[in-house]
């Protein structure tokens, strides 16, 4: 792709990035862990999982979350929203926006969440089992449905347009930001906050995972259980986090001054139609998803110079994406999957990472893949691995896969 590129009629311009992770909490400081990895990731045993094959997870420190929002706000909000509230607050501010000047009515929110307020789910159950109804939070429903952070979020910043949930599975966050990108296309908002949260420290759902041999259980280095493309990896680790952008029409963008990070240019999404867990063995339906954001783009393959992989460290997902990604893209794109340094958020997954390849793109560096020690030579892209490398790339993807073959994917170009 040439320097004479630009953005089609349809194309959604991104002003704000706002991350929380366990890489870092912020934009600056997670781009920084995941782009150096000179810190090893924060995977920390958990006491509420104690006695299960995989008793860690990546995990988010140094944050006081009643501190950055108040006890009062705290209390009316489940972990997931709270992360969706923090990093929602940060993009706005990013892109330069005031929420208490902006025209709220045309102010939209989309948010990804696979699981909503799990946790506190296991914790009612364990009030109700132990010490009866009486025990049970009245705040059960408000706190754990799904669309929890996207009314967070809203009600946080005042925005009065469209509310949305979105939860397909670890893809949420990608669909939620090409369902903000078809918004407005439509012209049904000008400003979409959008992206995916989630927070899952459950004991009941890491045990199931556990029986589907989805997590890796390498207890003996949980810090490099998470090893995306390579030839030892077991299964991904969970992880928890948040990650949105602020999306606007580019007229919109260009009429306030507003600094453009990158253009989300194309979305393409598909079902499987094949098992409720497992990808669609030859790939065809997230490569469904490929080409059809490629075309809504109007960019050629081979004009993809980098991909965020979805990359979970399963055995399954990474050589079948692989594949697709060589079939559709062929040998120049620069690979990463960053799930070693974020573990894998579910339903934030895609819209973390769909930052980060924002990041990417305006920095000219590719992230690493760590713990990419041994790579499976049947793997047939090339991965970055141990550093970040520079590339010169006007277009990037991002891809992700969901359980019951939810596939989404995004194409991204410079602003």
């Amino acid at each position: 792709m040439t320097a004479s590129y630009r953005p089609g009629p349809f194309a959604a311009a991104v002003t704000g990035i706002g991350l929380v992770t366990s890489a870092g909490v912020g934009a600056a400081a997670t781009w920084r862990g995941v782009s150096e990895a000179a810190d090893a990731p924060s995977v920390l045993r958990r006491p509420e999982l104690h006695g299960l094959p995989c008793d860690f997870m990546y995990t988010i420190t140094g944050l006081d979350t009643r501190a950055v929002l108040g006890v009062a706000t705290q209390r009316l909000m489940d972990r997931f929203s709270q992360l969706a509230v923090i990093a929602a607050r940060e993009a706005v501010a990013d892109a330069g926006l005031d929420p208490a000047v902006w025209d709220s009515a045309r102010v939209a929110v989309v948010i990804g969440s696979a699981h909503g307020g799990l946790p506190f789910y296991d914790e009612q159950h364990t009030a109700l089992t132990e010490r009866g109804a009486r025990r049970v939070s009245p705040k059960l429903a408000p706190l754990t449905v799904v669309n929890g952070a996207a009314s967070s979020v809203a009600t946080d910043l005042g925005a009065r347009g469209p509310s949305q949930a979105v939860s397909t599975a670890c893809s949420s966050g990608t669909v939620a930001i090409g369902t903000a990108h078809q918004m407005l296309r439509t012209g049904a908002c000008d400003i979409v906050v959008a992206g995916g949260a989630e927070s899952v420290c459950s004991r009941l759902l890491i045990a199931s995972a556990c029986q589907l041999k989805a997590v890796s259980t390498r207890r003996d280095d949980p810090e490099a259980a998470c090893r995306p493309f390579d030839t030892h990896r077991d299964g991904f680790v969970v992880g928890e986090g948040a990650g949105l952008l602020v999306l606007e029409r580019p007229a919109h963008a260009a009429a306030r001054g507003a600094t453009v990070r990158a253009h989300i240019a194309g979305y393409g999404a598909s079902s499987d139609a094949y098992s409720a867990v497992a990808p669609d063995p030859d790939g065809l339906g997230i490569e469904r998803a490929l080409r059809t954001a490629l075309a809504d783009a109007g960019v050629a393959a081979a004009d993809i110079g980098h991909v965020n992989a979805h990359g979970t460290s399963t055995v399954a997902n990474d050589l079948i994406e692989a594949m697709m990604l060589r079939r559709v893209l062929g040998e120049r794109p620069l690979v990463t999957s960053t799930k070693a340094m974020t573990g894998h958020t579910l339903g934030a997954a895609g819209g973390i990472e769909t930052a980060l390849t924002v990041l990417a793109l305006q920095h000219q560096l590719v992230p690493p893949t760590v713990n990419l020690d041994a790579p499976d030579p049947e793997i047939p892209v090339e991965v970055v691995s141990k550093e970040a490398r520079p590339g010169a790339f006007d277009a990037a993807v991002k891809t992700s896969l969901g359980f019951g073959g939810h596939n989404a994917a995004l194409v991204l170009t410079k602003a």
